[in-house]
């Protein structure tokens, strides 16, 4: 089978999509898959990675967004997807690639697209300046539009999942990313890095992520200013860059913080996981967060938003937490890292949870969704049987 993912904000220093398309690239081809990905750069170009075969669109620089881009010409898009003839179209781009359903349904393929966002955390978040009940109508029509367009929509968490829910769309499946355990492994805990990185201090926090806006990275900062108040001697680290880059470090001037900027190297990244105390993932519209379950495989309890997906997972089929949900302030954050401090045994705790998301099993669940894999399948489903003509827009 011949599987095509298409994504947008996919760079050099992207995340998350970055690190799932390489996963599931990884798996599809395990199981015997072709797979293509198609993302945009600043020219045409195709090469052939260890996830897959690689086209390069030309995309348009979206401003303020610390380099993402989008493909600039989805119609010379579509006429490449055409040439490809892919058996399934998988797509990672809610806003501007919705017409690819439509276009995989005319050509007969199997479509799926990807909710990797929360759009009425987004909209609430940016457009606050509309009436919520607006706010909400707009959502909810885009949402029913993009559930139209495609097979499936896949959300990665109930958090995820649940403007979709509202709506009791039929197509609607939850299917977890995963973590990759052997690269991400409580073994490269380092008590060098780790006496380097603290520079003297005796708690090491870390702060994995995109330094933009909706994820609220400097609340990380703010909590490290209300532990060093309370007597506590501990430095943060900052592994990311963004849009925000320069105003953090300007808010840190004095302060125990260091910047590391992108970490290319994956290897690297996860020693300073591994090594540190306490992950922190502020942000309150993560849908999964990626950097956070990758601290808990490292063995790293992690401080998350309570607002976001990321609670979901920290006490995953658990009776015990690998971390801390807390509210979105400095006070209720710095009195979760607190917490944790008292607790030291959740770094156990914590490398359970990530085994039970490996990306295998989201691997082997995309497909049963393909129809690739002949096994019935075991999805936390979330779909609800109701003919989509009787949808209606809340």
């Amino acid at each position: 089978m011949r599987i095509v993912h298409v994504a947008n904000f996919y760079g050099p220093n992207s995340g998350g999509i970055k690190t799932t398309l390489h996963e599931l690239g990884k798996g599809y081809q395990h199981y015997g898959h072709d797979f293509i990905y198609i993302v945009p750069g600043i020219n045409y170009v195709e090469e052939i990675t260890p996830y897959g075969r690689k086209i390069t669109l030309p995309g348009v620089a979206l401003p303020q967004s610390g380099g993402y881009r989008i493909i600039r010409n989805n119609v010379e898009l579509k006429r490449i997807l055409k040439n490809l003839k892919p058996d399934r179209l998988e797509v990672s781009d809610r806003f501007t690639l919705t017409s690819l359903g439509l276009w995989a349904r005319e050509n007969g393929i199997p479509s799926v697209v990807f909710s990797h966002e929360t759009l009425l955390g987004l909209v609430d978040r940016f457009a606050p300046f509309l009436p919520s009940f607006l706010r909400k109508r707009l959502v909810n029509r885009h949402n029913l539009k993009l559930a139209r367009s495609f097979d499936h929509v896949v959300a990665t968490t109930e958090f995820a999942s649940k403007e979709f829910k509202e709506l009791a769309i039929d197509n609607l499946v939850c299917i977890p990313l995963g973590v990759d355990l052997a690269t991400f492994h409580p073994s490269l805990h380092s008590d060098a890095l780790r006496e380097s990185m603290l520079k003297g201090a005796h708690v090491l926090l870390v702060h994995c992520g995109r330094m933009s806006k909706e994820k609220e990275p400097q609340r990380s900062i703010d909590a490290l200013e209300i532990l060093l108040k309370k007597g506590i001697k501990a430095r943060l680290v900052y592994v990311g860059t963004g849009p925000l880059w320069h105003k953090l470090r300007r808010k840190a001037q004095g302060m125990p913080v260091d910047f590391l900027g992108y970490i290319a190297d994956r290897n690297r990244v996860a020693q300073i996981l591994a090594s540190a105390d306490i992950s922190l993932a502020p942000g309150p519209l993560e849908t999964f967060c990626l950097a956070a379950l990758e601290s808990l495989a490292s063995g790293t309890p992690v401080v998350a938003s309570q607002n976001s997906a990321v609670g979901e997972f920290l006490i995953h089929r658990h009776h015990h937490p690998a971390g801390a949900v807390a509210s979105d302030n400095r006070f209720s954050f710095a009195e979760s890292v607190q917490h944790i401090l008292k607790r030291p045994r959740m770094s156990i705790t914590a490398r359970e949870v990530a085994e039970s998301l490996p990306w295998d099993a989201t691997v082997r669940n995309m497909l049963i969704l393909h129809d690739a894999l002949d096994e019935q399948p075991d999805l936390p489903q979330l779909i609800v049987r109701k003919s989509r003509k009787n949808l209606k827009v809340a």
